[in-house]
């Protein structure tokens, strides 16, 4: 068995690890922060807690098999509930759709009653075509170590698979041809922000998220999605898995071609089997590789080629509705602009806050992430374009202003929030990019505004001997389920091993 260190205690390298814990590895998580969960954490402010990165938990089944197979049932541990409906979408010209939980049926009548039968048949074989997708790509690519895309071209069902994924057709594109209702269209652009990408280059295979949502759906735990986090640093303790806190790691050691083990901020080196990265994959081959390792040389030409993805700003609301008339609104809420398309110029290619952005509410119905029946948490997001000092937005000053816009948008959508505002925190991408150590604080890494996007993601078994990656900015991607499955994904490339 291998002496095994992970860098970083995020919901990958903590998932990896308690696997390779269960294989009988000796493993020892470093993180930099003074907890763990990374990006995916349940924040108090007074009395009210907030989750601060994943605010919404999908196909939950890749976090059931991870602890039924290290030993324990989730549901012994955390209350997992579906939430209805999953989401409450509004639009400029002041009509609004209800898409239910876990079923399509009645999906389809909710859109009927907003649009009519046209747009409700039109979204029925968006749903159709997206479970077409999500079978072609869920073996063979989601779910499987992508080292090359030989095997991929060797299938014997290639030119099915290709024909139901189109990867070079946009995500926008595909919702045009297929004659989708202007306010559906919407939806299903925002799917690419979800990978932190620009709907009109990222590829349709992003579709697959209309299905994975309406089948396996929308799901919240009691507490906050934080809440496991706490349950996987659990999980690893019990594993035997040892926590290093307030670590920062600075060098991936190699000799030659493999790794050798790590080097700390005070100068401490760890002799090291393997070493499992769960750091943004920029960092980790920028930052923490030496630049003489050539083996890494490959991998730094990917991340260069690749778009980086786009970021988030978000603020954390503690509403007192002791102050002012509250209203309802359900856990997921969506507040499209007039003009979506503005909104991708400006971070993409003016790379500037978003005058007028689609604004995401989670107002979660959940009495634990409140200390009084009368207050509610809102966590409030927008796209938002990365920082970047030399050639983007510097977002080291303004963000209470943008703060100010957000809230006077809110206001003005008739949410009355600045009478019953007690707590106000907003977090920029640069601080997203000082706390969680990822570049220009892109949410995702690399974005998938290519039909090559998934290539150009790092791999989970890097070339560098001995060096796996685990997150969000490794395949097959970002968002709770992904992370979850590049978990497995390394592991069992490490078993292997």
């Amino acid at each position: 068995m291998a002496k095994i260190s992970v860098i970083g205690a995020g919901v990958g390298g903590m998932s990896a690890a308690a696997r390779l814990a269960k294989q009988g590895h000796e493993v020892t998580i470093y993180e930099n922060s003074d907890r763990s969960g990374g990006k995916c954490r349940t924040e108090w402010f007074g009395d009210f807690g907030f989750d601060t990165g994943p605010s919404l938990l999908t196909l939950p089944a890749v976090y059931r098999d991870l602890f039924l197979k290290t030993g324990k049932r989730i549901e012994h541990i955390l209350d997992i509930a579906p939430v209805d409906p999953a989401f409450n979408y509004h639009f400029a010209d002041g009509k609004s759709v209800v898409f239910p939980n876990l079923s399509n049926p009645k999906t389809y009548l909710e859109i009927e009653k907003s649009f009519g039968k046209a747009a409700s048949q039109g979204w029925e074989k968006i749903i159709n075509r997206s479970e077409k997708m999500w079978e072609a790509s869920r073996e063979s690519f989601v779910e499987s170590e992508l080292r090359s895309i030989w095997p991929l071209l060797k299938r014997r069902n290639l030119l099915s698979q290709v024909k139901q994924i189109a990867p070079f057709t946009s995500l926008r594109k595909l919702s045009t041809d297929l004659n989708l209702d202007p306010h559906l269209k919407m939806i299903i652009d925002r799917y690419a922000t979800y990978t932190g990408s620009d709907p009109r280059s990222a590829p349709a295979v992003l579709l697959t998220i209309a299905f994975v949502e309406s089948t396996f759906g929308a799901w919240h735990i009691k507490g906050g999605i934080g809440q496991l986090s706490v349950a996987l640093e659990q999980r690893c303790r019990d594993l035997g898995v040892e926590f290093k806190f307030n670590t920062l790691v600075t060098k991936i050691l190699t000799s030659g071609k493999a790794v050798t083990g790590l080097q700390t901020q005070n100068g401490e080196v760890i002799n090291s089997d393997l070493v499992v990265a769960n750091a943004d994959a920029e960092y980790v081959y920028n930052q923490l590789l030496d630049k003489n390792v050539s083996s890494a040389k490959s991998e730094r030409r990917k991340l260069k080629a690749a778009t980086k993805s786009l970021a988030g700003f978000s603020l954390l609301l503690g509403l007192d509705n002791s102050k002012g008339e509250a209203v309802n609104i359900e856990h997921h809420n969506v507040y499209f602009p007039k003009d979506y398309d503005a909104e991708f110029d400006q971070i993409f290619t003016k790379k500037t806050p978003v005058s007028d952005p689609t604004i995401y509410i989670c107002a979660p119905k959940d009495p634990a992430m409140v200390k009084s029946s009368n207050k509610e948490a809102w966590f409030v997001l927008v796209n938002a374009p990365r920082h970047d000092v030399e050639s983007g937005w510097d977002w080291r000053n303004g963000g209470d202003n943008y703060a100010k816009l957000i809230i006077n948008k809110l206001d003005k959508l008739g949410l009355n929030v600045s009478n019953r505002l007690e707590v106000m925190q907003f977090r920029t991408p640069y601080d997203l990019e000082s706390y969680a150590m990822a570049p220009g604080g892109s949410i995702y890494g690399t974005s998938s505004n290519s039909a090559a996007s998934a290539f150009l993601r790092a791999r989970n078994r890097s070339k560098v001997k001995g060096l796996f990656c685990v997150g969000g900015s490794a395949h097959p991607g970002g968002g709770l389920p992904l992370v979850g499955i590049s978990a497995e994904i390394v592991a069992n490339a490490i078993g292997k091993a």
